[in-house]
């Protein structure tokens, strides 16, 4: 796809003029600025004030370093094929993550089965377009649109950057388009047009002001009190020492040892990690400052460690891994500290990546995530609407359920 005219998901509006849509191989292709300006980061990632949050998994420099150290690309089932919708002066003023994918792993908003069924019924399910931040189960807009845009009036580009992604479909003859972990306002937006939609549900840890981790203990019950401080002691009661490590203090030697917990967990999760060592170099160089590791230091060495991406509302726990196994560690680095580290530092709250009920008794709360769906075979479309309706009713009646099971006082 070259080009194409602004128009509805469902049905072309003669009454928009023209815009220009293009999709790219390369993010390099669009750059840093242009990129970075229609995903609303500014000069200075961390306010709190600007339009929309900074998500750090959908800058420039997260999604390059993925390009640059061909995680995605030739060979991985995710090829970029970013969407670009160019204003009036020719300037980008949206932009889509978007790739073709001739596999669904690395997306944990599952479609095996769907892929399977329309296979097994004589379709062809890859390629597919994803339209989604690779290898993240993170929550952040999918339409990325610059607030400051020379666009024509009356034109949507909201909608244009939707036409142009079924349009990508099209003459790529994939089978479908997906938008997976998109915000809320996106995913009610895609069901003005006509997508199908689906939800599932994560834990987050929410910071209600607390001045230090001991007064968020306190709005739990007493027993979920004393477990966590048991926790917490039993943890590095084996002279394990825990650091946090950002901006100029991370090193090669660092990243070799978080590289090694890495692909340790990596190895016994899913048996090919999606990341390689220097996806983990680019990020340390381009993002330092937006980078938390918390690394677990035993006898001298580094046992464990869990990657953290800091936003300017969020921190986003995405890896963690470990040499030595010892009693609650894993809840200690990956969800303790994190809150340690967002209360000390005004974070709003701790999105700690996907599944994980566990994280229950330990202050995350339930939440429901978002996604949107385009299937192009009619038969397809109708069994799958049919599945989304069911499961829906099913998320809402589970997330209600699991809000019950908090660690929190009552009243």
């Amino acid at each position: 796809m070259t080009e194409t005219a602004g128009t509805k998901a469902r049905t072309p509006s003669a009454s928009q003029a023209p815009a220009t849509l293009r999709v790219v191989h390369a993010i390099g292709d669009i750059g840093a600025h242009d990129w970075d300006a229609c995903a609303g980061i500014h000069d200075q990632p961390d306010s709190k004030s600007q339009e929309h949050e900074y998500n750090p998994l959908t800058c420039f420099d997260f999604l390059s370093s993925l390009e640059d150290s061909v995680c995605v690309g030739e060979g991985s089932g995710w090829w970029p094929h970013h969407i670009v919708l160019d204003g009036e002066d020719g300037t980008p003023a949206g932009v889509a993550p978007a790739y073709l994918k001739t596999n669904s792993f690395g997306e944990y908003v599952f479609d095996h089965g769907w892929a399977d069924a329309y296979e097994s019924a004589g379709g062809r399910y890859y390629p597919k377009v994803q339209i989604a931040v690779p290898f993240s189960p993170v929550t952040g807009r999918r339409m990325l649109l610059r607030p400051d845009a020379r666009i024509a009036s009356g034109t949507d580009p909201f909608e244009m950057l939707t036409a142009g992604a079924l349009a990508l479909a099209r003459e790529a003859q994939a089978s479908s388009v997906h938008w997976t972990f998109c915000t809320q306002d996106e995913w009610q937006r895609f069901a003005d047009a006509g997508l199908l939609r689906r939800t599932d549900r994560q834990f987050h840890w929410f910071n209600r002001d607390y001045p230090d981790f001991d007064a968020f203990l306190e709005t739990l019950t007493a027993r979920k009190r004393k477990t966590i401080r048991r926790e917490r002691r039993q943890a590095v009661q084996s002279g394990i020492a825990i650091e946090w490590l950002t901006g100029g203090d991370i090193t090669e030697d660092h990243w070799d040892a978080f590289f090694a917990f890495y692909m340790d967990t990596g190895a016994r999760k899913w048996g090919r990690p999606y990341l390689n060592r220097r996806f983990f170099s680019l990020i340390g160089e381009r993002m330092r400052d937006r980078i938390l590791l918390v690394m677990a230091r035993r006898g001298g060495q580094y046992i464990a460690g869990a990657l953290n991406l800091i936003g300017s509302h969020a921190l986003y726990g995405r890896h963690w891994g470990c040499l030595e196994h010892h009693p609650f560690l894993h809840f200690e680095i990956c969800y303790y500290q994190a809150i340690d580290y967002a209360i000390q530092h005004g974070l709003a709250r701790v999105e700690a990546g996907a599944q994980g009920e566990h994280k229950l008794a330990r202050g995350y709360e339930p939440v429901t995530t978002y996604s949107a769906h385009y299937i192009a075979h009619p038969g397809l479309r109708r069994a799958v609407a049919e599945y989304l309706s069911r499961e829906r009713a099913m998320i809402d009646q589970e997330v209600a359920a699991l809000k019950t099971y908090t660690p929190f006082k009552q009243g």
